[in-house]
């Protein structure tokens, strides 16, 4: 494990885009992972958090093909780019006037003029004939497929009850056990990345649900894949980069909401 300090975690903490090193995730950091989530805080100390460590092939595989095939039918669709098209940014100069966001750094050559036009129904349909959307779809199968580790966070349904507050206690609550494993990856040295569009297609979560055989008792809320970081792992075909942070004058207040915090005169965060 590296030696870092907490400050330098969170400025070091990234989202793993591309295929982690197939070594197995040993059982020592997984039990770290779930131990490190066990320490965030929780209403009540209630701790609602339940996980399940997916490191079986075969239960890989089979989430690893709902998520390909709902990210295939998300570009089909057009609904990716209708419901994330606001946070696109397609210069370094646009990246950091707005400082949040994605940019979209890597794509195939045919697409990058028309990128910035992917709303429209004939680029959708110009990006569907040059195969985009199963481009797609297969890069996020083999990511997820080739992940070594899975990990669901599920809540419990004694305290995660919809329409009251103990519903965004538990979601909060889980929220900081994620972002403790998070910072845990990078001591680690390893990378964590959410699989979020099974989610997107309420029949495919619920195919998901049914994988992991999760009980009625239990809320599933996410899926993440894990592994071990390559020194210089090679890039998705369509890939981008979120390094940037807004500066503390775009963040902060003082005392009220009509004072803006200016920035220090050098970045300290």
């Amino acid at each position: 494990m590296k030696n870092i300090s907490l400050l330098q975690a969170f400025r070091d903490r990234r989202t793993t885009n591309g295929h982690f090193d197939t070594r197995p995730v040993s059982l020592e950091h997984q039990h770290l992972i779930i131990e490190a989530a066990s320490r965030a805080p929780s209403h009540f100390n209630s701790q609602p958090w339940r996980f399940v460590l997916v490191d079986d092939p075969d239960i890989r595989s089979r989430i690893a093909a709902i998520g390909g095939r709902t990210m295939q039918q998300l570009m089909d669709r057009g609904t990716f780019f209708q419901r994330y098209r606001k946070y696109f940014r397609f210069s370094a100069q646009e990246m950091d006037e707005r400082r949040d966001g994605i940019f979209i750094d890597k794509l195939p050559g045919p697409l990058k003029p028309f990128i910035k036009q992917v709303m429209s129904d004939s680029v959708l349909k110009l990006m569907s004939s040059l195969g985009v959307s199963k481009i797609l779809g297969e890069d996020n199968r083999k990511l997820i497929e080739g992940s070594p580790l899975l990990l669901a966070v599920m809540v419990d349904r004694e305290e995660y009850r919809p329409g009251e507050l103990s519903a965004f206690y538990c979601t909060l609550s889980a929220g900081m056990a994620i972002e403790h494993i998070w910072l845990l990856c990078e001591e680690l040295g390893m990378g964590i990345q959410f699989i979020s569009t099974p989610m997107e297609i309420p029949e495919a979560w619920a195919e998901v649900r049914d994988v992991l055989r999760v009980p009625d008792s239990l809320e599933l809320l996410a899926v993440y894949r894990l592994g071990y970081r390559k020194p210089e792992a090679e890039r998705p075909k369509i890939d981008w980069q979120s390094n940037q942070r807004k500066r503390i004058s775009q963040l902060a207040f003082r005392n009220t909401c009509d004072v803006v915090e200016p920035d220090p005169p050098s970045n300290l965060l």
